[in-house]
């Protein structure tokens, strides 16, 4: 039996979409930067592995979440694999979410707009 699937997303249900794919774009650029520039270093230098194996273990979650909501946005905005492409780059590069919020954030206001327009 093949069930066929339309999905209806309001502006709203989108604007949530995006708002949280930038939240936890923040979150997930903070971890990786704790990850890189705190956890690593205590590590190799002060022999504390276990705050790699914690931090690590909040920015796996984190990451995961930020690709769940990159892929939603994508599918809800109807985005080009361009934007795909650039925010997965964003998040394995440092401080590149941080960067790219500039983007998403102007996104966003376009949104709110339209918005307010209908």
């Amino acid at each position: 039996m093949e069930y066929n699937t339309i999905n209806i997303t309001t502006k709203s249900q989108k604007l949530s979409t995006n708002l949280m794919f930038r939240k936890i774009a923040k979150l997930e650029g903070i971890s990786y930067l704790v990850l890189l520039f705190i956890a690593m270093p205590l590590k190799y230098l002060a022999d504390m592995p276990m705050a790699v194996r914690i931090v690590g273990g909040i920015h796996g979650g984190l990451f995961i979440a930020f690709m769940v909501f990159m892929y939603l946005s994508y599918d809800q905005y109807n985005r080009d694999i361009k934007w795909m492409l650039k925010a997965f780059l964003a998040s394995i590069i440092p401080f590149g979410t941080f960067y790219m919020d500039k983007e998403w954030k102007s996104e966003e206001l376009e949104l709110k707009s339209e918005k307010v327009k209908a």
